[in-house]
């Protein structure tokens, strides 16, 4: 991976922030003292031993707990600043390729639910202080755009270095877990003081944060607007109905002359299609045939209302900010064949159902799970999905049968891609089915190092079966059990594990359902989860299914609105 640059200036703000961070955590540590010591009236007995033994260790290891935080702070930065992955992160794809396995089980999601908590309630203690220092620190490194947050010191960021300070701790999970939820409230005080401290002293060094300005971008390269993003899908039959389309207008065969009301679809993306997914060097695509070019064909209006929606789908799909670019030359194959296809197929307006849509929404989809644009197996599916929608332009007459037997190839790739990843860790899983035999059997039980030492109160939203491993979870009870059993090889799930999101793909579900294997979509790593950990995580929201959204019923929807603006 490329090495990000980095500017004398993004560097000496780096090294300011880093020299204070020392003080910061001295005061976090004073705040969480100060809110164990006020909570102590009101705890039971058990508690308030606990919180004392806590607040012993607190004091007896202050020097050890501060450089715990400041060893993961300074490795989370460095990470980022040479755009790395963060610690605790999954390896990049450009390293070496190997399997990494890490069990999750329920004292590690009760240690994540935690950790979400303290990242929410920095984020929405300190939402204007983030926001503004963003601004900022884009200038700093010449974002104009503010596309990204170039930001090292995130919430996420401040977070696990708390969580590093709390394993330093010679005490219990049950105490780690304590001092995290003490530390919560007064973290998001503080840095809320200290975004603003460090955006006062961006604007002393005399940075204009870039949402101040008025940038004159060049034409085409301002970034789409997100306020037409919405939750339906408009029917295209009605819409089609609706499109003008005037059958007198004078027509051009390179589409140089139009009508006033039609809008010329989106350029085809500057940039070429990964050179390293076509084996070879990048060039630029052909010219994409104009709607013009297809409606001289036909003096039926329907037809030439059909070809005109098809073009503006097109054209709002290419302009998608979140479709990626490399997937945007895949899409652009197809709008030439697309609206040829629509004067022979009228079932192509069935958005849901059309193969042509649902391979578009696949790929889309596909490429999101596997965000890397280096990642080999994205390359591959690019460069298969590329070559198809080349043999569909190749074909002279466009029918129905061509997309479905392009969407079953795409379908058959997928599948044989899972094939791989699962022979590739079929060791793993031998010995994670003999692992959930043995704990079904109760010949496996690892002991819980909460001790008991914290009520099922103090876990909030953590679920009591967290708290108890020798006891079995009453599943025929649990509302969270139909979304797990729903799950199927092949699904995707987003989940928050070790202190970060991920995308992850249920690879193996135990012959009886107590262990579940995921893989990571943006890397090799793999988790193997127990049930009672992924049921928590669902109850805590932390993990839901990934469903596949319709990039074309998005389309679908900015092309209506600009026809309601138009006729208004």
């Amino acid at each position: 991976m490329v090495q990000r640059p980095i500017s004398p200036a993004m560097r000496r703000f780096v090294d300011d922030e880093l020299l204070r961070a020392p003080l910061l955590f001295d005061q976090l540590l004073d705040g969480t003292l100060d809110h164990a010591r006020k909570s102590l009236p009101t705890m039971a007995p058990l508690q308030r031993a606990t919180t004392g033994e806590l607040m012993q260790a607190m004091l007896a290891q202050r020097g050890r707990l501060g450089d715990y935080f400041m060893r993961s702070l300074q490795e989370q930065v460095d990470a980022e600043l040479q755009n790395k992955q963060p610690l605790g992160a999954a390896p990049a794809v450009s390293a070496p390729r190997r399997l990494s396995l890490a069990l999750v089980d329920e004292e590690v999601v009760a240690m994540d639910v935690e950790l979400s908590h303290i990242i929410e309630a920095i984020k929405s203690t300190g939402e204007y202080e983030l926001r503004e220092l963003q601004t900022y620190i884009s200038a700093l490194v010449g974002d104009m755009d503010v596309s990204v947050d170039h930001n090292p010191f995130r919430a996420e960021t401040y977070a696990r270095a708390t969580w590093a300070a709390a394993q330093a701790l010679p005490l219990s999970r049950g105490h780690q877990l304590l001092f995290m939820r003490s530390a919560g409230s007064a973290l998001a005080q503080l840095l809320r003081t200290a975004y603003a401290a460090s955006t006062s002293r961006l604007e002393a060094m005399g940075i204009e944060p870039a949402a101040h300005r008025t940038v004159i971008l060049p034409s085409g390269s301002r970034r789409g607007s997100r306020s037409n993003e919405v939750t339906f899908s408009p029917d295209l039959h009605s819409m089609r109905d609706t499109m003008p389309a005037p059958i007198d207008a004078p027509l051009s065969y390179e589409g140089q002359s139009r009508t006033p009301g039609a809008h010329p679809a989106a350029a085809v993306p500057a940039a070429s299609f990964h050179s390293a997914a076509a084996g070879g060097t990048a060039s630029a695509a052909p010219r994409r045939e104009h709607w013009t070019d297809i409606a001289r064909t036909t003096t039926n209006r329907v037809d030439r209302q059909s070809i005109e929606l098809v073009s503006r789908l097109f054209e709002a799909m290419l302009n998608d900010e979140r479709v990626p670019e490399d997937v945007r030359m895949v899409i652009s194959r197809l709008h030439g064949p697309a609206m040829r296809l629509a004067l022979r197929d009228a079932g192509m307006l069935d958005q849901d159902k059309h193969p042509l849509w649902r391979f578009i929404n696949r790929l889309v989809f596909e490429c999101e799970m596997a965000p890397d644009p280096g990642d080999p197996e994205r390359r591959q599916l690019l460069k298969s999905a590329l070559g198809t929608a080349e043999q569909l332009t190749a074909e002279p007459e466009q029918n129905n049968a061509l997309y479905r037997w392009a969407l079953d190839r795409f379908e058959s790739l997928l599948h044989k891609r899972l094939t791989r990843r699962l022979a590739a860790a079929a060791s793993q899983i031998g010995a994670l089915q003999k692992l959930e035999d043995k704990l079904l059997s109760g010949r496996a039980d690892a002991p819980s190092s909460f001790h008991g030492m914290l009520d099922v109160q103090a876990l909030d939203t953590v679920p009591a079966d967290l708290m108890e491993h020798s006891t079995p979870i009453a599943r025929a009870e649990a509302p969270t059990d139909a979304w797990l059993d729903s799950l199927r090889p092949g699904d995707w799930v987003r989940m928050f594990l070790q202190g970060r999101w991920v995308q992850a793909r249920l690879m193996w579900p135990g012959e009886r359902g107590e262990v579940f294997l995921f893989g990571d979509g943006a890397s090799d790593a793999t988790w193997a989860v127990r049930r009672g950990a992924l049921l928590a995580m669902h109850a805590a929201r932390l993990a839901k299914t990934l469903k596949q959204r319709s990039i074309v019923g998005s389309a679908a929807a900015r092309v209506q609105e600009q026809m309601s603006s138009a006729a208004a």
